[in-house]
């Protein structure tokens, strides 16, 4: 067999399909966009989904990838098993509505066995079939499978609910006997069963169906291909590995951990193994992720990254590792993909900058859940049956990472058990919400035909005129058919040229008239979008009759449109400001281009200084005031790249493409309105910067007359303030607020001193009622009119003092009450916590608290039963002896 590096097999793959036609996709983001049902681009299929929908048509209806992807719902498996991967690279060629069955099967078999390609042996091949699927059958035996290598199987049909479905055939490699892992007469011993000699290399799905909601299924007006093919199978393969881990897409990450363990070897010991590919694996994954723009945080994909990069350490620290590693294999994984994703190794400094500091957090958390497995452990003490609950061991697992071998280990050397089956019941139900997630996120929604069919030419020309004095009108559509006329109600119309823009890249459609040849009026515009064949699509109220084939003056709203060129401009020099600010690694995460204000979403670790927000608003405002002028000029993407023209998100484009540049200072691919010169801006002011999701912050900003009318709301607002602190000037306004908040200061301080005198007096009283309880000393009282500062103070004094075993005390204010509870030393070694306790009586309140075993506190919204916590107390500890 041929000796390739994982680099040659992806570009021969590419390469052999782009021979034949196709136009080779780059890789998209992990982050999907304009997907909100899925949480990672998780297939090859999934970047492709609007072509399969006929929500666009594409350029060339043959399509070939090789899109990295994300999967964490069997995360448990990596490194257990050969082939299990959080992140992996799905190579995959697509027909939409062109080539069908026989030419994907020939021309799989081709890619697998010419000498000119992958050259495989094709008595080491088998294929699946659908049993019924006569036509995939007839095709492999005419591209040379004997009948023997084919199987029939009955799961061969993709089907994930209504929409788009159809049979598929799977191809088989078989690794020979050396590979088996089964006994002859094993029933799963066959391709296509559970076993480790016959691998599965590629999938084809050949959508020929639509599953209607009566579960009935009709055939496709537009067939389709979607295949996918595993890279790290393939080179394992080709590289005679194992698993997909001995390859020289894992096996650099694997020895520069070797290097960083305490002597351990890859090969050696079989539990080393496991953590040394859930190391290589996770590295790899978490390094594309943040690439891409993902965070750690607790929500949504940043959790899954926050849990792979815990993952990772935890096995680091199975072998020796105890200082930050992690980031150290992060230009590891660059340099490994650097001939397809040479943005990783650019990105290095930024991705490995977000690990380390994930890192230096989780040092923080292994030591709460160290501080909770050992407080667990005592509860287990306790326990009858001396067995942490299955619960326990998962939020143990789910939340701090700690391996459920590693908690049992922990019991056991204290003479104790974990209920395995609670725990596995636990990641189950974990597992079902992840594969619901995911299944939800495969669906697809059939091509709106009728759009699709529309091939009718249309030209944008809003760039250089506003106003149309003879638009034809080619298309009506109406209720959902093409007509030759339309009365009244809502109507979507194609025009052979149009003044309208169709919301794009954030910016909103043009609004505007649609005038007759006498200047009557006959319909308002209210949106324009793209048709799936790129045609401006108006969706117009009708005020008059319309006919296809008339002409008629289309009026964008002038005053509109302008206001929105403004901010559009505006957000091309916050975006390059930004980067100039913050780092090169912000990339744009949205953005919404409206007449009156504008919002810019963006990737940045972190949220931003009130220092750099204001530098970026007035590097915008110096680019506004230096008048730049803002050009614009067509060209090839090539050339435009070379320019330094920044892209949007993953944008698939076309041969042609708009850079527009403003001045030296900015220069983006856009197909959006701008202005002539950046002073037609005027002014430039950011109302609000936030988060918005893990890793991405928004700016939402204004200009021209919205920036001054925002300035002089807030002048107004300061001087009604000046007015009222009698502030001569507004300069003064500053001194005035310092002096109020001082004298604030001071009273607090005078009021809290009473407070806790009134506090001290009172508690002089409760202080002496100590109350023998089973042999325990407890203190409980109401304290009047005083706050939990107080508290805190008493309950120093009486532990400083031994005046009991155990206090209570609450207070009231308003319609407010709080609780503080304190345990002695010596009670919490007897087991008594107060977190507990507080826990048992602050229902009483109506409220809730915890804190640490010696002192906790509460608070609630029900002084009333202050009284009744008292009584609980004394309850609750009665049933501690």
């Amino acid at each position: 067999m041929k000796k390739l590096s994982s680099s040659e097999i992806r570009q021969m793959y590419l390469d052999f399909f782009e021979e034949r036609g196709h136009t080779i996709m780059p890789s998209a983001s992990l982050i999907p966009v304009d997907d909100p049902s899925l949480l990672w681009i998780n297939s090859g299929v999934a970047t492709m989904k609007k072509y399969f929908e006929g929500r666009v048509v594409p350029k060339n209806r043959r399509m070939t990838s090789s899109q990295k992807s994300i999967r964490t719902n069997d995360i448990e498996n990596v490194g257990k098993t050969a082939r299990h991967q959080t992140l992996f690279e799905m190579l995959g060629n697509f027909s939409v509505g062109d080539y069908f069955k026989k030419e994907a099967i020939h021309w799989a078999f081709e890619l697998l066995t010419s000498e000119k390609y992958f050259g495989w042996d094709k008595d080491k091949l088998y294929m699946t079939i659908y049993p019924e699927d006569e036509d995939a059958k007839k095709f492999w035996i005419e591209a040379g499978v004997e009948p023997d290598h084919l199987i029939d199987m009955e799961d061969n049909f993709w089907d994930v609910g209504q929409g788009p479905s159809g049979p598929d055939s799977e191809i088989f490699y078989d690794r020979g006997e050396e590979f088996n892992d089964l006994a002859p007469d094993d029933p799963e011993n066959y391709p296509g069963g559970e076993n480790e000699r016959y691998l599965e290399v590629w999938n084809i799905v050949f959508s020929q169906f639509n599953h209607k909601p009566d579960d009935t299924y009709e055939p496709l007006p537009r067939k389709n291909i979607d295949t996918g093919m595993g890279l790290e199978r393939v080179v394992s393969i080709f590289q005679n590995a194992p698993t997909n881990f001995e390859t020289d897409l894992f096996l650099p990450i694997i020895h520069k951990t070797q290097e960083l363990s305490a002597n351990r070897k890859y090969g050696k010991v079989a539990a080393d193994d496991v953590s040394f590919k859930i190391i290589a694996d996770h590295a790899r994954a978490i390094t594309f992720a943040i690439n891409d723009g993902a965070i750690p945080s607790n929500v949504g994909r940043g959790y899954v990254i926050r849990r792979l990069i815990r993952r990772a350490i935890v096995a680091g620290r199975d072998l020796g590792i105890t200082e930050n590693f992690l980031y150290q294999l992060v230009p590891v994984v660059g340099k490994i993909m650097q001939s397809h994703y040479p943005e990783v190794l650019k990105n290095a400094d930024y991705i490995e900058k977000v690990v380390q500091s994930e890192e230096n957090r989780f040092n923080d958390t292994l030591s709460d859940g160290l501080a909770l497995l050992n407080e667990l452990m005592d509860g287990v003490k306790k326990s009858a049956n001396k067995q942490m609950s299955g619960a326990d061991a998962f939020k143990l697992y789910d939340t701090y990472g700690f391996p459920f071998e590693l908690t049992q280990e922990y019991l056991a050397d204290a003479g104790m058990s974990v209920d395995a089956e609670g725990f596995k019941n636990e990641m189950q139900k974990q597992k079902d919400r992840a594969r619901n997630a995911r299944d939800d996120g495969n669906a697809m929604s059939v091509q709106r035909d009728l759009l699709v069919d529309i091939k009718t030419p249309s030209q944008y020309v809003g760039y250089t005129q506003l106003t149309v004095d003879n638009a034809k009108l080619e298309d009506i559509v109406f209720d959902e058919q093409l007509v030759d006329s339309v009365k009244a109600g809502k109507a979507e119309l194609i025009f052979d040229k149009t003044p309208f823009y169709a919301e794009m890249g954030g910016q909103v459609a043009d609004q505007g008239v649609i005038e007759d040849q006498d200047g009557q009026l006959v319909a308002k515009v209210i949106d324009v979008q793209h048709a799936p064949n790129n045609q401006n699509l108006h969706t117009v109220e009708l005020v008059e009759p319309m006919q296809k084939g008339a002409t008629y003056k289309l009026v964008v709203d002038r005053n509109f449109h302008n206001k929105v060129e403004k901010n559009h401009t505006a957000t091309h020099l916050l975006d390059q400001s930004l980067r100039n600010v913050l780092g090169g690694h912000t990339q744009q995460a949205g953005s919404l281009v409206e007449p009156n204000y504008l919002r810019f979403d963006f990737n940045h670790f972190g949220s931003v200084t009130e220092d750099d927000l204001k530098k970026v608003e007035n590097m915008v405002n110096d680019q506004i005031f230096a008048e730049l002028p803002v050009t614009t000029i067509e060209t090839d993407p090539k050339t435009g790249k070379e320019m330094g023209a920044v892209a949007v998100f993953s944008s698939k484009y076309g041969k042609k493409v708009r850079v527009v540049s403003a001045g030296d200072f900015s220069i983006e691919f856009c197909g959006g309105d701008h202005v002539k010169n950046t002073s037609q801006i005027g002014l430039f002011k950011i109302v609000s910067e936030s988060g918005v999701g893990a890793g991405v912050r928004r700016i939402e900003a204004v200009t021209s007359r919205e920036a001054f009318e925002y300035l002089n709301d807030k002048e107004g607002l300061l001087n009604r303030i000046a007015a009222e602190l009698k502030a001569k000037q507004l300069k003064d306004v500053p001194n005035k607020v310092a002096q109020l908040q001082s004298e604030i200061k001071d009273l607090k301080q005078k009021q809290e001193s009473l407070e806790a005198k009134v506090a001290s007096q009172q508690a002089n009283d409760v202080f002496s009622n100590v109350k023998d309880v089973d042999g325990v000393k407890v203190i409980t009282g109401i304290i009047k009119d005083s706050g939990m500062a107080q508290l805190r103070q008493l309950a120093d004094t009486w532990r400083t003092k031994g005046l009991s075993d155990i206090l209570v005390l609450g207070t009231n204010s308003k319609d407010k009450a709080n609780l503080i509870a304190a345990v002695s030393d010596d009670k919490v070694k007897a087991g008594f916590k107060a977190g507990d306790l507080i826990k048992a009586i602050s229902g009483t309140i109506n409220g809730g608290g915890g804190g640490r075993p010696n002192m906790a506190q509460a608070g609630g919204t029900n002084p009333a039963g202050l009284n009744d916590a008292m009584s609980a107390a004394y309850d609750w500890v009665k049933t501690q002896k």
